[in-house]
């Protein structure tokens, strides 16, 4: 190891939306700097697959991959899984050997990091790196969702957001004498129905944001929320996953907003895996147990049906439409009634497929029900057509990559934002509204619809919608979203709006 070699350590919480973007970040940014080394510190809860995922970045040979070392901090009991690095901190900064949780392997010393990436939310190990280290090292946040959703949430009320959430909980539950935790979700899932406005987008009711209803009262990790306004004033800079192309308004109030306190952003999508297409493939299905049955679905596919006559469903890693079952299966009674061809995950852990319906989709035989996809093998396959979305950031930008357009299913987060930016902004899909449950069958301001919510609505609307996608009005939206497409991958060739921004962060360190 050279005596100029930089040293650069990375966390997220556990959760894969955000740990996906951030491994693949790290295996860009030791190829862009040879001198660099990166330890990604995690849990045990991602440890394995996260070894498969950074494997979807170098070649067989590339030595550069020897430089990302991810380090198991074993097991923890905290919910999303921080406030465990202080024992690892202090380790890296006394430049001693760690060992790791997960293999017993043993990791010489580096040189005292000058800087660290934490997710957005981490703020307990950003506190507690800070008050370690004070200001003698650079703090990064990561920003793993949509650019707009980070600054509606955590951002200062004179960006769209809801500012310091903790500070506005407390003197609420002083004044009115009801408990912190109340107020803060009130606070963070206001549903009275004042209008949102944000540079870009059409105005939105507040209660829009939250198209399903919640599964729990919100508490469990209100904290935590609370603080991310407050500590990310403490951070050095952000680094956004999302693309220049699909939300530019939103990047350049992120800019603004953090140059009013000298600090710098950041952004790096689209985060994609570097290795070859074969390298990459068989990686992501490694991590499937029916990975070689869904390549082999997608090939039949192809040559029985043809090209983009598939459709893809997944709610992501953690969503799954639990109080409307009833709805996800009256949508896929249409989907085999139109006779089109589907992959759909359930890998949610609150997924729950009855018997029933996977009798008539092995009755069907022109479906498969997984519990884990490989998705980028399956988007970027031609037989895939369009993608039933939450409208996650990862999902997203996965389907911009390929070229996918989306028909949005969308819950909370980043996802009805997301769903807006591809029906409204762009252009390049539809959203299902009669899935919607709770507040979200409220009138939607920028049509002055109001959802009816039946089942039979849903299967009507699911009729409509995917005899469009399918026809004509698709063929539109598809060879729209090609701009797009293009736009999003230039931005990590020479020259790109990424690559800059990301090679001016390498220099920064």
């Amino acid at each position: 190891m050279s005596s100029t070699s930089t040293h650069l350590v990375a966390n997220c919480i556990h959760t894969w939306s955000h740990a996906r973007p951030l491994v693949t970040f790290c295996a860009r940014v030791v190829k862009m700097k040879p001198d660099l080394h990166v330890t990604f510190l995690v849990t045990s809860l991602l440890f394995e697959r996260l070894n498969k995922e950074k494997a979807r970045s170098f070649d067989v040979g590339d030595e550069s991959a020897q430089r990302l070392r991810i380090v198991s901090m074993g097991a923890t009991t905290d919910m999303i899984g921080d406030g465990q690095i202080e024992p690892w901190w202090r380790a890296l900064v006394a430049g001693e050997e760690i060992v790791c949780k997960q293999t017993d392997t043993r990791y010489a010393p580096l040189p005292t990091p000058p800087a660290v990436i934490f997710d957005v939310v981490g703020v307990k190990n950003i506190g507690i790196v800070r008050a370690i280290s004070g200001k003698s090292v650079k703090i990064y946040a990561l920003w793993p969702a949509l650019t707009y959703s980070i600054l509606q949430l955590f951002g200062d009320t004179h960006v769209g957001g809801l500012g310091n959430i903790h500070e506005r909980a407390e003197e609420e539950s002083r004044r009115s004498g009801r408990d912190f935790a109340d107020v803060a979700v009130e606070i963070i899932t206001s549903k009275r129905g004042d209008v949102i406005r944000m540079q870009g987008l059409p105005p939105m009711y507040d209660y829009e944001y939250y198209p399903q209803e919640a599964l729990g009262d919100g508490k469990a990790i209100v904290d935590v929320l609370s603080r991310v306004n407050e500590v990310n004033k403490t951070v050095d800079g952000a680094i956004l996953i999302s693309c220049l192309s699909w939300e530019k308004d939103a990047v350049q109030t992120a800019r603004d907003w953090m140059a009013e306190t000298s600090r710098s952003v950041f952004i790096a999508g689209p985060l994609l895996p570097t290795a070859s297409k074969s390298t990459s493939t068989e990686n992501e299905k490694s991590q499937s147990p029916q990975g070689a049955e869904i390549q082999a679905f997608l090939t039949k596919t192809l040559e029985t049906s043809g090209r983009h006559s598939l459709l893809y469903i997944s709610f992501g890693s953690m969503n799954w439409p639990v109080k409307i079952s009833d709805k996800l299966w009256a949508f896929l009674d249409v989907v085999m009634e139109l006779n089109i061809p589907f992959i759909m995950s359930a890998a949610s852990p609150l997924a729950v497929v009855p018997d029933e319906v996977n009798e008539k989709v092995k009755t069907y035989g022109k479906g498969v029900i997984s519990t884990w996809t490989p998705q980028q093998m399956i988007l970027d396959h031609p037989a895939t057509g369009w993608y039933v979305s939450h409208g996650g950031q990862n999902s997203v930008t996965e389907s911009i990559a390929a070229g996918v357009p989306f028909i949005m299913w969308p819950f909370s987060a980043d996802q009805p934002i997301n769903a807006v930016l591809a029906t409204d902004v762009h252009k390049v899909g539809y959203e299902l509204l009669e899935v919607r449950s709770g507040p979200g069958l409220q009138k939607i301001f920028r049509t002055g619809y109001t959802p009816i919510g039946t089942v039979e609505a849903v299967k009507d609307e699911a009729r409509d919608i995917l005899r469009r996608a399918f026809g004509e009005d698709g063929k539109e939206k598809r060879a729209r979203l090609q701009a797009l497409q293009q736009a999003a991958l230039g931005d990590w060739e020479e020259g790109g709006a990424s690559r800059r921004d990301v090679a001016a962060f390498l220099a920064s360190l």
